[in-house]
Formats: C-alpha cells, structure tokens, sequence
C-alpha cells in the first residue's frame, strides 16, 4: 500500500484479508456455521437477527459485503435489499431456502450480487464471499481515480501530493510517507473508524512497532493539518481507533 497504485491500496484496505462480512440470518446455529468458515479465511465478521438491526449496523460498521437471507422477522430480506441499494453498491449475497427461479431473478434484478440456496455448504458460501469481493475490487481498479477527495484534502496516490483546498487557495502539505498512508488509508473511508491495528498492518506492514507507535504518527499528521485550519483532523474515537472527518 514504486508510485503506489490506488485501486492495490484499496484491495489492501481490509478487502484481500479481513474484509468485514455482516451475516444477516435469523437462526443462530447457521450463523455461527457461516462465520467459522469466514474466519477461516480471515474475514472478520458481524451479525444481526433482524431486518432493523441489519441497516443499522450496515450504515454504523460499513461492512464490505453482506450475506443476507431473505425470511427475517421484522423487516425481511426484501426490504433490507431494497434499502441498501438505495444507499450504495455495496456486495450483497442472498442466503435463502426459496430455490424458485422467479426468487433468484427477483433478488439479482433488485441488485444482489450472488444467490445462494439453504441447505448449503458454507465452504462454498465462503468461496462465493471471496469471488464476489475480488469481482467488487477489479471494478475498483478499473474505476478508480487517482486522487481521492475527502472533504477540502485532495490526495493524489500517484504523484504522493497533499492539498489542502479552499476557496480561491490550495495548500500542499509536506507529508512523512508513514503520514501519507495513514491519511490515504483513512481517506478511502473517511467517516469509518479505523483501530489502530488496522491502521499499524496497513501503513506500517513491515514494522515491527507497537500501536501506540500509530498514535505518535497521526499526532504529528494531525498537527500538520492543525497548521492549515483543519482541527481535530483524524479525529479521535475513544477506544477505538480514528477516523479523518465526522459522518454529516
């Protein structure tokens, strides 16, 4: 994460390894079958048992892909399908016992990624997790710009450029490049929190240093951005890690 390739960041950005999956099933048993083969290949994890719960933590957590079955108490798989296509493109598979054809058209025409009949083998399911993902980050690379644009920064992974924009102004900042990737990473995401583990194997992958080493990093990065008239900038979640700007 040569001159580093945007869309490779990306990948890196918890997409290759520990991608975070929201399992949205009513039946505990299956779920916990799903998660262990997920975690096997090192995706992280989340639940809900409901419909309501499932776009709370989606738009809270901001997984990377969701695995979503259709009959739930509450709002059912429809309407969260619904919903989250209305917010954005993030990866859906629909994890469901209805293995009529007009149900499977019905949930790709609604904008699912993949389908997935119970009962079903959760080695395939967690395959089917990962072949979606890779398929979500080769329209990525192809997509991608160069610069990334989060609030008045402009971050151009290209050339390792930083400005600072306003009004009639553009500031660059001198960046460490440790500083670089802290704020490239964060700006691929700009209101998800970030732990500082995360942000430690991201920016710091052949380091051998200790969390709180990210702390003095994003000190001396939050002091440069101080400079110019951005407070506060990462932000801190106490407990938790940083983000780079509040959600509005």
């Amino acid at each position: 994460m040569t001159a580093p390739d945007p869309a490779a960041n990306a990948a890196s950005w918890d997409r290759s390894h520990d991608a975070l999956v929201l399992i949205v099933e009513d039946e505990p048993e299956i779920t916990d079958i799903i998660a262990a083969y997920l975690e096997r290949e090192k995706l992280r994890t989340l639940r809900a048992l409901d419909g309501h719960t499932a776009l709370d933590l989606h738009r809270s957590a901001r997984p990377d892909l969701v695995l979503l079955d259709v009959q739930l108490p509450g709002l059912d798989g429809w309407g969260v399908l619904s919903q989250l296509r209305q917010r954005g493109d993030t990866p859906i598979i629909m994890l469901t016992a209805l293995d009529q054809d007009l149900d499977k058209l019905t949930a790709l025409r609604m904008g699912a990624d993949d389908y997935v009949v119970k009962p079903f083998n959760p080695a395939e399911v967690a395959a089917r997790v990962r072949a979606v993902l890779r398929r979500t980050l080769r329209t990525q690379r192809q997509d991608a710009p160069s610069a990334l644009r989060a609030g008045p920064l402009v971050i151009d992974a290209l050339t390792h450029t930083v400005h600072v924009e306003g009004e009639g102004y553009s500031h660059e900042l001198l960046l460490t490049l440790t500083e670089f990737k802290l704020l490239h990473c964060m700006a691929l995401a700009p209101v998800r929190i970030f732990s500082r583990s995360e942000l430690m194997h991201e920016c710091l992958p052949e380091s051998e240093a200790l969390e709180r080493t990210v702390d003095s990093h994003v000190s001396k990065l939050r002091r440069k951005l101080d400079e110019v008239g951005l407070t506060n900038v990462p932000a801190s979640v106490r407990g938790v890690g940083y983000r780079l700007m509040a959600d509005r």
